[in-house]
C-alpha cells in the first residue's frame, strides 16, 4: 500500500510539473509575447480617457516586441500589418496589444525606400513613422483608459511639431466635435524614437465621450452626395461604416439626410433640412476654423480625377436620440501651410467660402495645376454657406477667441516649454530629427501665419 501511495504521489507531483510548464508556454502568444491577464486593479483598466488627453502632461509609451517582428515591420511599412507586442506605461504592462505602421501617400515621403511617392512601397527609412497600437480585437472588448487604440502620428512633415495638436485645439474650443491631441514620446525596444502626436481614434469610444448618445454609427470619407449631386445608397454608407458593423448594420439616419438634401428643390428648404439634421453652429464653426488655418487637405477640398471630383480626411457621426449628424475633421498635418503663401504644390483651395469658380466645373489650380471643383458648388456645402451672417459672427468669435494671440501664441510656448527636452534628445540621438533652430524657426513661423490669419 505504501508502494501504491508512493506512485500516486509520483503521479501527482508530475502532473502538477506537467501542468505548470503548459502554463508557462500557455503564457506566451504564438509569436513569442507574453500574455500578461489583468487583476481588474490595473489603473488603465479603472481611468477614463481624460488622464491619456491631459494637456498638462507628456506621456512616455514603451513598446516592446520581437526583433523578429519589428524586422518584418520595417521590411515594408505600406502594408500596414498589425504585429504583436506589448506596452509599457505608467508602471503597468499591457500584453500583448497590436502595433502597426500607419500612414497616408504623403505620410510616406522620405519614410520608405521606394522611389515613386505617388505608391509608396519598400523598407523603412526614417526613424519615425506613423503607429497605431490596437487594444480591441476579435471583439475581446479590452480598453485602455477607455480606448480601443493609440494613434501617434510622426509629425514628419512638420518641424513645429505643433499642428496637429494646434488644429484640433482650436476646433474644440470652437465647439467642435473634434479629436483631442497631445505630444508623447516613444520607445521601441530600448531605443528612444522622439515626440509624436497623439491622436484620438475616431470610433465608438469617440462618439461615448463627445455625444450623449454614443450609440451611432461613425463613417470614414463617405459624402452624402456624389459629385452629381445625387443622394448615396445605403450600400455605399455601409462600406465606409467603422462602428456597428456586427449584426445587420443600419444607415438609415444618414441615408434619409442625403435623400432630403438632394431633394430639396429651394434655398430654404434646403436649410430646413439641414438645421432638421445638423448642428448648424456646430458645423459653420467647423468650417471656420478649416478656412482660418487653411486646412486645405480636408473636407473642403475637392480633388479632380477622370473619374469625378471629391474630397477626403473627415468622418461623419450619428447621434441618433437627437437625430443629428456631426462632421468631424481629421488629418491636419498640412494644415496653417498656405496661410500667408500657397506654399504647397498639391492642397491649396482656389475659393473663399462659399465661392464658386469656373461654372462649377474642374479647373487646375496651384503649382502643379491638380484640377479641383469649388466646394459650394456641393448642394450640402451650398447650403452651409447660405448662412453668411451666422459665418462672419464665428468667425469674429474664433479671431477674438481662440485664435487671438493671448490664446494661441500661449499654447504653443506652453506645448513647447512641455516638449523641448524631448526634442533636444531627439536630436541628439537621430540624424533625421529635428534640430532645435528648424524647430524653434519653424514656431516662429507658425506663430507669423497665425498672426497672419487674425488679418483675413
Amino acid at each position: 500500500m505504501r508502494m501504491f501511495s508512493a506512485i500516486k504521489t509520483l503521479i501527482i507531483i508530475s502532473l502538477t510539473l506537467v501542468l505548470q510548464s503548459c502554463k508557462k508556454e500557455d503564457a506566451l502568444t504564438s509569436s513569442g509575447v507574453k500574455v500578461i491577464n489583468p487583476s481588474g486593479d490595473e489603473n488603465y483598466l479603472n481611468i477614463g480617457s481624460e488622464y491619456i488627453f491631459d494637456q498638462s502632461k507628456l506621456h512616455t509609451f514603451e513598446i516592446n516586441l520581437p526583433e523578429g517582428a519589428l524586422n518584418y515591420l520595417d521590411k515594408d511599412p505600406t502594408l500596414e500589418e498589425y504585429v504583436e507586442a506589448s506596452l509599457r506605461f505608467d508602471g503597468e504592462t499591457i500584453s500583448p496589444v497590436k502595433i502597426r505602421y500607419k500612414g497616408s501617400i504623403g505620410a510616406w515621403i522620405d519614410g520608405v525606400s521606394g522611389e515613386d511617392w505617388g505608391n509608396p512601397s519598400g523598407k523603412k527609412t526614417a526613424t519615425k513613422l506613423s503607429l497605431k497600437i490596437n487594444f480591441n480585437w476579435n471583439e475581446n472588448s479590452r480598453k485602455f483608459y477607455g480606448l480601443n487604440k493609440l494613434q501617434l502620428h510622426s509629425l514628419n512633415n512638420d518641424p513645429s511639431q505643433m499642428r496637429e495638436r494646434l488644429g484640433y485645439w482650436l476646433y474644440r474650443q470652437m465647439g467642435v466635435p473634434a479629436p483631442r491631441a497631445v505630444h508623447a514620446q516613444v520607445i521601441i525596444n530600448g531605443k528612444y524614437y522622439g515626440v509624436y502626436a497623439l491622436v484620438e481614434q475616431i470610433d465608438d469610444a469617440f462618439a461615448a465621450h463627445n455625444f450623449a448618445d454614443g450609440s451611432g454609427n461613425v463613417y470614414k470619407e463617405v459624402w452624402p452626395l456624389n459629385d452629381y449631386g445625387e443622394a448615396l445608397e445605403a450600400c455605399d454608407f455601409l462600406r465606409n461604416l467603422k462602428t456597428n458593423t456586427s449584426g445587420i448594420p443600419n444607415a438609415k439616419l444618414i441615408t434619409d439626410f442625403a435623400e432630403e438634401i438632394e431633394a430639396s428643390e429651394t434655398d430654404e428648404n434646403l436649410k430646413v433640412k439641414i438645421e432638421q439634421y445638423m448642428d448648424i453652429d456646430k458645423v459653420l464653426a467647423y468650417a471656420v476654423v478649416d478656412y482660418t488655418i487653411r486646412n486645405d487637405d480636408g473636407a473642403f477640398h475637392w480633388y479632380c480625377e477622370k473619374e469625378g471630383c471629391g474630397n477626403h480626411n473627415f468622418y461623419w457621426v450619428e447621434e441618433p436620440s437627437s437625430g443629428k449628424i456631426h462632421l468631424i475633421p481629421w488629418d491636419l498635418d498640412h494644415a496653417f501651410d498656405n496661410i500667408i503663401k500657397e506654399m504647397n504644390p498639391v492642397t491649396p483651395i482656389a475659393d473663399g467660402w462659399g465661392e464658386k469658380s469656373n461654372n462649377c466645373s474642374a479647373f487646375p489650380y496651384g503649382d502643379w495645376d491638380i484640377y479641383q471643383k469649388s466646394a459650394a458648388c456641393d448642394k450640402l456645402i451650398g447650403g452651409w454657406a447660405l448662412y453668411s451672417e451666422k459665418f462672419n459672427e464665428l468667425k469674429t468669435n474664433f479671431l477674438n477667441g481662440p485664435l487671438a494671440f493671448s490664446e494661441s501664441d500661449s499654447k504653443i510656448e506652453e506645448w513647447a516649454n512641455q516638449i523641448r527636452n524631448a526634442t533636444e534628445e531627439a536630436a541628439r540621438n537621430h540624424n533625421d530629427a529635428v534640430s532645435i533652430r528648424e524647430w524653434e524657426s519653424a514656431m516662429e513661423i507658425l506663430k507669423a501665419q497665425l498672426a497672419h490669419a487674425r488679418t483675413q
